[in-house]
């Protein structure tokens, strides 16, 4: 009798495990899909071809891009959009793609930038915004390529040297002095940024 409840336990157990393990095996399989699934969405919507996918770039931001040293140069080292407007690590890059959804797929949907006229119109506000987030998170897409540490500046031009040294010492962000780097500076900018800094000093 004894072995005879020994032996149903048993079955039962291994019934258990067997459920357990093949509900844990789907659980890992089903992980994997949806986690490889959201890298790949990822990876996707941080393309420039994904970027120029939107009308609202035409015309405006890409063609700007294309003037400057950033786009064409001696080296054919180029930057493209994400390389500019996201951070390179996984939890900054996170966080950067889901508030650049929020903002720009309901101004996408309702036509806010849709012509050049719009678009000139929310230039100063798009250019702060942007200049305030690379500030406060110390331009990490800047330095992605450009590290102080690497810098040799006795090969740069001296005001450029004092300045670099500076940063470097001090932590200040690139784009502090760097506006305008990649895009047509907004009207009345100097003044939207004299305005800021004084907030700051209060």
């Amino acid at each position: 009798m004894q072995q005879q409840t020994t032996k149903d336990k048993r079955i039962f157990t291994h019934q258990q495990l067997g459920f357990i393990s093949s509900k844990l095996l789907i659980g890992i399989v089903l992980g994997i899909i949806i986690w490889g699934g959201f890298n790949w969405s990822m990876e996707v919507a941080n393309t420039e071809s994904y970027c120029l996918s939107c009308h609202e770039m035409q015309g405006n931001s890409f063609d700007e891009l294309q003037e400057t040293v950033h786009y064409s140069n001696r080296t054919g080292v180029r930057a493209s959009c994400p390389d500019c407007h996201v951070p390179k690590e996984w939890t900054h890059k996170v966080v950067q793609k889901i508030s650049a959804a929020m903002r720009e797929l309901p101004a996408h949907w309702n036509g806010k930038l849709d012509t050049e006229e719009k678009f000139e119109q929310h230039r100063l506000e798009m250019a702060m915004s942007e200049w305030k987030r690379m500030t406060k998170n110390g331009s990490k897409e800047c330095k992605n390529c450009h590290d102080n540490q690497s810098m040799d500046f006795t090969k740069q031009e001296p005001r450029s040297s004092i300045q670099h040294e500076e940063a470097a010492k001090t932590g200040k962000s690139c784009i502090e002095c760097h506006k305008g780097i990649a895009h047509h500076l907004p009207k009345g900018w100097k003044e939207a940024v004299k305005q800021l800094e004084m907030e700051k000093e209060k």
